[in-house]
């Protein structure tokens, strides 16, 4: 009997190891390794010899032998691919705001390899973030608006002429614009009109067959990844200081991110507040067909952190926010992720009624919360018990804790190679209802 309860126990311990190493990002070996760069500012890759501007309307190749200037608003158009080799870098003009455009029906193949990735930066000897544009995808995948939509009034000194490249959205949910692979898009996020920002990489009408996998978006000043509308899979993305959202799903789309990552810092954020996830149906009901499916994002194995050395003073100074925000009509499936310094971990839009129809669109399932100030709130409103008492039920396996960074995640301060995974063993649950 003695010898059956040993191995019972063991059997316990490395079943509680395997979960706490499945919360967050996972994999065997640390996925950030080669490809990323978390301190591009030091990176010189010399000077451009090669040109892009205007239309791109013939099928184009892009070589790593040559670096690439790109200038102003550059759309490959007319069911045209553009392909670009492993390591070939395209920078972005400041002065010209420069930007890349997949426009619907064309295709974009950047596949990067782990050792030699793609790299689209800034062209300014102090690089900052908001120095160019970004990449757009715009596919003839579905939307819950009526009728299409076009990004049009985004960009500055738009040719008459382009006004039929900034159209998206369909009824083709398999639309393929391409493949995006091994990418990194850094300090993008240039100031449009109306007074908002282009995002690092905008997905608009995207469908299922389009590849998105390994993308880091670094220092953003706008939303480092935005989907709107369309089926669009997002695997090991990586949204790195941004100072607006690291991931915003909008207009009904349908969309699953996977072992995906982002770390935010409080000196990085803008006035308006930014979050890790933001999850919303429409911005203006009037643009809403109820008809069709309102925004769906199934998330999982996905890591949340901030950065902050000191959080309450940080909180006190009104420079962190929630993680995660969720509008109405809009659904949320999250499991097996990681919360960590928030103030506090979600907010659900305060039109939203808190019944059990409404929660069973919002799920949190086997996360960890650390080290939050509070876990799941309505906005506008301090009194989150039946919230607590919904999600704190054991039947979801949420675990709360208020452990240190340092003491969380395998190697934070590693400059080159910061490991982002959790310290198995190192999860000490606390009682959620703070």
């Amino acid at each position: 009997m003695k010898k059956i309860i040993q191995i019972m126990v063991f059997l316990l311990l490395v079943g509680s190891a395997s979960a706490q190493q499945e919360k967050g990002i996972i994999g065997t070996d640390n996925w950030l390794d080669n490809w990323t760069d978390f301190y591009p500012k030091s990176a010189d890759y010399g000077e451009p010899n090669q040109i892009l501007t205007g239309n791109i309307t013939k099928d184009t190749k892009l070589y790593k032998k040559d670096t690439y200037l790109l200038m102003g608003n550059v759309f490959v158009t007319d069911s045209t691919t553009l392909t670009i080799e492993p390591g070939t870098v395209i920078i972005g003009d400041w002065e010209s705001k420069a930007s890349l455009t997949i426009a619907k029906g064309a295709t974009i193949m950047a596949e990067g390899l782990d050792t030699d990735p793609i790299v689209f930066t800034s062209n300014r000897s102090v690089k900052k973030a908001g120095d160019w544009g970004g990449i757009i995808l715009l596919g003839d995948a579905p939307t819950n608006k009526f009728g299409n939509g076009s990004v049009a009034s985004m960009y500055a000194n738009l040719d008459q002429s382009s006004y039929g490249h900034t159209n998206y959205g369909g009824k083709n949910i398999k639309s393929n614009s391409g493949v995006l692979k091994y990418v990194r898009i850094e300090y993008a996020g240039k100031r449009k009109r109306g007074g908002t920002n282009f995002n690092g990489l905008l997905l608009a009408g995207v469908g299922n067959e389009t590849i998105l996998e390994n993308i880091m978006v670094s220092y953003c000043a706008g939303d480092s990844f935005e989907v709107i509308g369309g089926e669009v899979n997002l695997l090991k993305a990586v949204s790195y200081r941004s100072n607006s959202n690291d991931f915003k799903f909008n207009l009904g789309t349908q969309s699953r991110l996977d072992n995906s990552l982002a770390i935010r810092s409080p000196y990085s954020t803008s006035s308006n507040g930014a979050r890790c996830l933001e999850i919303t149906s429409y911005d203006k009901k009037e643009e809403v067909d109820f008809t069709k499916a309102g925004t769906t994002v199934i998330a999982k194995n996905m890591t949340m952190l901030n950065l902050s050395d000191d959080l309450n003073a940080h909180i006190g100074l009104g420079l962190i926010k929630e993680a995660v925000f969720i509008g109405e009509n809009a659904s949320l499936d999250i499991n097996k992720s990681v919360i960590s310094g928030f103030n506090p971990a979600v907010i659900l839009d305060d039109k939203i009624i808190i019944n059990q129809e409404n929660l069973e669109k919002i799920k949190f399932v086997d996360m960890f919360f650390n080290n939050c100030n509070g876990n799941i709130f309505k906005e506008y409103n301090s009194n989150n018990e039946d919230l607590e008492n919904w999600y704190g039920n054991r039947s979801f396996y949420n675990v709360y804790s208020k452990t240190q960074n340092s003491e969380t995640f395998i190697d934070l301060k590693n400059k080159k190679r910061p490991d982002y995974r959790l310290r198995i063993n190192k999860i000490i649950a606390a009682n959620g209802k703070n």
